[in-house]
């Protein structure tokens, strides 16, 4: 069946098409409409969503906030170490599990200096290869990391992140800090735009799920059933699951923006498509054939060749229509991944 193996997932990409910088201006990036039912694609800008999603319907946020995860420093030789920080370990906002380079050299014990007062000890190794880390600094976190952290900009932007991607690197929506990533559909939100949508009448409605590094990992066994996914914390507040549930309860339906959105709430949906409150870790692995209980419509970026997010694509809109859709956006110049343009599945 195609659209069973990984390499049926892959797609000649020319490399100046990543987009390296984000478009001047969030939502002047271009948008790419499928229509689902009868394949018709249409070339938009991102302004114009507020067309396409009638009053009523909910349209669902993951405010999720990046942090500067990316801490640079150097070994007692002097030499340099880097600390990717993932998510705090047994409730300890000092203690993390975290990646770190070179992972030959930093076994448990040693320490990567990043600044002065500013240390990193290396406690534990993980099976998985990981490290659990203790942050040693007399400042609170959230203040060490600002000051001597970086934004761990994805693998594909070949360049060091600066002073504006700790702006655009984010949402404008974005609450609570998390993720190593950011969740690339909504980076195209202005506050302007969130008005316009709803002014319409449409419910803006908002979850978290933190985002991690096992994003950008490519599926590595061309059987997809073979590969392990990395977990990663969702919450849905009751009141969105309310605001969910009124929205069902009337006609309306459900947009997900990415998915990030998309994956936490066919994490939590019922067999019968309600959408309960809830917290914790999901793995989940949506691929075709998938059935979605939650999610009517998509807004998302376009992804890496044999991604995971790449097959939750082709799971909502069909293989054939989505590798279709894909060659259609490199033939008209689409700017992929995380800084660049943008999909609408409706």
């Amino acid at each position: 069946m195609k659209g069973s193996r990984t390499s049926d997932y892959d797609f000649d990409l020319p490399p100046e098409l990543v987009a390296q910088a984000p478009a001047a201006r969030r939502d002047a990036s271009r948008l790419l409409v499928v229509d689902r039912g009868t394949g018709r694609r249409s070339h938009r800008s991102f302004a114009d969503l507020v067309e396409y999603v009638p009053a009523g319907d909910a349209l669902v946020l993951n405010e999720t906030r990046v942090f500067p995860a990316r801490l640079l420093g150097r070994k007692p030789s002097g030499a340099p170490a880097e600390v990717l920080l993932l998510h705090p370990e047994r409730g300890d906002e000092r203690t993390w599990r975290a990646l770190v380079r070179p992972g030959g050299k930093l076994k448990p014990g040693r320490t990567v200096e990043i600044a002065e007062g500013f240390t990193v000890r290396i406690l534990e190794s993980t099976p998985t290869g990981e490290r659990i880390v203790r942050l040693d600094t007399a400042l609170p976190l959230d203040d060490a990391l600002h000051l001597h952290g970086e934004v761990p900009l994805p693998p594909y932007v070949e360049r060091a992140a600066g002073p504006e991607d700790r702006e655009r690197y984010q949402t404008v929506f974005a609450r609570e800090r998390g993720s190593v990533a950011a969740p690339t559909a909504g980076l195209h939100f202005t506050p302007e735009l969130l008005a316009a949508l709803e002014a319409k009448g449409v419910r803006i409605v908002r979850l978290v799920l933190h985002v991690g590094v096992g994003t950008f990992r490519p599926v590595e066994a061309d059987d997809p059933a073979e590969h392990r996914m990395h977990s990663e914390w969702y919450s849905v507040p009751e009141e969105s699951a309310a605001a969910l549930a009124e929205v069902r309860a009337a006609g309306g339906s459900i947009w997900a923006v990415g998915t990030t959105v998309a994956r936490t709430l066919e994490s939590v949906a019922t067999e019968d498509g309600a959408i309960p409150a809830g917290s914790g870790w999901t793995d989940i692995f949506i691929r075709p054939p998938y059935h979605f209980r939650a999610v009517d419509h998509l807004v998302t970026n376009f992804h890496l060749p044999k991604s995971t997010l790449l097959m939750l694509v082709a799971a909502f809109c069909g293989y054939d229509l989505a590798m279709e859709t894909y060659r259609e956006a490199v033939a008209e110049r689409y700017r992929f991944f995380s800084y660049g343009d943008a999909m609408l599945l409706v």
